[in-house]
């Protein structure tokens, strides 16, 4: 795993050294272990290092191939590079390293772009071709790996974080107020945006040729739901069943080549439990495993965690989050680059943290919720459907207002909460259902606290708008698997992956994801829905699979999430900060809130009126990344935030 950057000038201007050395210093955490630079006129390529596979020098980047016509700085793995090397070989090319790397410029060399279909893992990159002065720039199928761009009519500067294009001076550090109104409905910035004016996000699946000045920005791979299996009997689904474990464990099993050591986070769920299971079944050794809990009992898993870790006799580490973890809030606001509210973030930094003191790989259970219908959202929008059938939404408006005058407090796990907040959303469509649950402040909201300013400035944009357009284009026929890629096209690669890359990469930690291998995603698609979803019970047919592997305590409990406190912290421990920084002079001077909004937020919350600790935590993530990014500019390395927040 690796830091890439570069840029390319237009108008044939030398590339300054200074700049690539200041994109690079930015990068260090990415590659701790080595720095290569390549200028040639107009066009400048940097890395950094994070030696995984073949840990000598001839590992170096950026690469050369074909006499020096072809350079690489890649960032990622390439899991299949082996059969593809072997493939290759055959065809008459010959390597002098054992890395990925080279056989990504040998594949480029023989197919062009259609190397990407060949190619199975995580990765962005990019190969500059010296004969034909072209710059290629490509992105994996799911999004793993990061891939920042500005472009104008002078040049095109790219990066693996945005910090590094930062560096360059002819760049603004100004906020896209559209990208920040998206992130406020999403707790992201979605993809192609990014929150700077100007810079933007490559989005997965897709490369970028560069040449004379032209871009032509091209998708490569989209996953299809149809058609599906046809399984009608038990021994058809027991096939399925056998079938899911194979595929699966040829997944973790290619995520096992390494040359330095690695393991396993543990969280005690299904997903990351099926992946040590199978890890301990194909390692002669125990396997490291790594977990993360709470003194909060409602949020703690480190009990289900230990049952894992005994059943399969791992090597096993924990760690406690306090309150006074917030004291790296500085440190996540400069890794994150953008405004991030996924207040996960925390544990996932800190079991990252905690598993680099040992290792240097990590694998995780992410992407099993969206291959296999794990989220209760979507449990609960199959029940809206069918009671669609009976109930009016006129009668589901009647009724709205007698079951508010029950007790409900700020509790989610209270009945009537629940209850109240499956009513609301009962009376739209299935797409904004969906929406509305996985959203932090939806289109009605922000109408309520942003200013007349803000709204004019984003033109009446719809958010939820990016959101249909993913169901519109899927390719599928019932309204699950529409959800489930609607999840795998937003959610999952501008949420949960940029969480887990950010804070595993803050660490100089590679972490990789069996359930995100594209072979066995497109498998998975093809599953029929009501073996995925049956009733309530998410992952019907992976728990199946796993019946006699994992215990009937974590096949069967209710899923918890990797769910953070902050609805307690934010009544107690972290009160202040909130009001102090949300309600700040600085903080309203932007623009962007009416005061007595976020107000009425904060004091329903601390009075526990209502649970707001999402809206808070993404309007402070809001406020601390201004502080840092916008009201002064980022330094190239971790003393942008030494000294706190100014």
């Amino acid at each position: 795993m690796c830091g890439i950057c570069g840029k390319i000038n237009f108008n044939q201007k030398p590339i300054e050294d200074s700049l690539l050395r200041r994109m690079t210093a930015c990068l260090v955490h990415r590659g701790p272990d080595d720095e290569g630079i390549y200028i040639k006129e107009n066009i400048g390529l940097g890395h950094k290092r994070l030696a995984i596979i073949d840990l000598s020098p001839k590992g170096h980047q950026p690469m050369s191939y074909a006499n020096g016509r072809y350079w690489i700085v890649y960032n990622g793995e390439m899991y299949n590079f082996k059969e593809e090397r072997e493939l290759l070989e055959k065809k008459g090319y010959h390597f002098i390293s054992r890395t990925d790397t080279e056989v990504v410029l040998a594949l480029y060399q023989e197919y062009g772009a259609e190397c990407l279909q060949r190619m199975r893992g995580m990765f962005a990159f990019a190969i500059w071709d010296k004969r034909e002065k072209t710059l290629f720039l490509a992105r994996d199928r799911i999004g793993e790996k990061p891939l920042f761009y500005y472009l104008d009519d002078s040049c095109l500067i790219f990066a693996s974080e945005i910090k590094a294009i930062l560096q360059d001076p002819t760049i603004e550090r100004r906020p896209d107020m559209t990208a920040i109104s998206h992130y406020l409905t999403y707790q992201d910035v979605p993809a192609p945006f990014s929150a700077f004016k100007g810079i933007k996000k490559l989005p997965p699946a897709h490369y970028i040729v560069c040449r004379n000045g032209k871009v032509d920005l091209k998708r490569y791979w989209k996953l299809s739901y149809l058609p599906k299996f046809s399984v009608e009997t038990p021994s058809g689904e027991k096939e399925l069943e056998t079938e899911i474990l194979d595929k699966l464990r040829e997944a973790v099993k290619i995520r096992l080549v390494s040359d330095v050591p690695f393991g396993a986070f543990l969280s005690g769920g299904v997903d990351s439990s099926a992946v040590v299971a199978l890890m301990s079944e194909l390692m002669d050794e125990p396997v490291k495993t790594f977990s993360i809990g709470f003194k909060e009992a409602a949020y703690n898993e480190v009990n289900y965690a230990r049952m894992i870790a005994e059943r399969f006799n791992t090597d096993h580490t924990e760690f406690i989050v306090e309150p006074n973890a917030l004291d790296i809030l500085p440190e996540l606001i400069w890794h994150y680059n953008e405004p991030f509210a996924d207040s996960s973030a925390i544990p996932t930094y800190y079991v990252s943290k905690l598993a680099r003191e040992h290792v240097t790989v990590v694998l995780n259970g992410d992407g099993g919720d969206e291959n296999f219908a794990g989220y209760g959202r979507y449990a609960a929008n199959e029940m809206a459907l069918k009671l669609g059938k009976i109930f009016s939404p006129s009668l589901v408006k009647a009724l709205l207002p007698l079951i508010m005058k029950f007790p409900h407090g700020s509790d989610p796990d209270n009945f009537f909460w629940r209850l109240k907040r499956f009513l609301q959303e009962f009376i739209l469509s299935p797409e904004l259902r969906n929406g509305h649950w996985l959203c932090h402040f939806t289109t009605e909201m922000k109408q309520e606290i942003l200013t007349d300013d803000f709204k004019s400035s984003i033109e009446d944009i719809d958010s939820f708008g990016l959101l249909l357009e993913k169901f519109r284009e899927a390719v599928a026929e019932d309204f699950l698997d529409k959800a489930l890629y609607a999840d795998v096209m937003m959610y999952l690669p501008d949420d949960l992956l940029v969480k887990v890359d950010i804070a595993s990469m803050a660490n100089s930690l590679e972490a990789r994801s069996p359930f995100l291998d594209h072979r066995f995603m497109e498998f998975v698609a093809k599953i029929p829905s009501r073996l995925k979803l049956k009733g309530t019970i998410g992952k019907y047919i992976l728990k199946k699979a796993l019946t006699n592997i994992l215990p009937d305590q974590i096949l069967k409990r209710e899923k918890m999430g990797f769910g953070v406190p902050i609805d307690h912290w934010f009544r107690n421990e972290l009160k202040g900060m909130a009001y102090d920084t949300i309600l700040s002079k600085k903080a309203l001077d932007r623009g962007y809130f009416k005061k007595e909004a976020l107000r009425k937020i904060l004091d329903e919350h601390s009075s526990g009126k209502w649970n707001w600790h999402n809206h808070i935590w993404n309007l402070l993530m809001l406020e601390l990344w201004h502080q840092m990014f916008i009201d002064s500019a980022p330094l190239p390395s971790k003393g942008s935030f030494a000294h706190g927040f100014r």
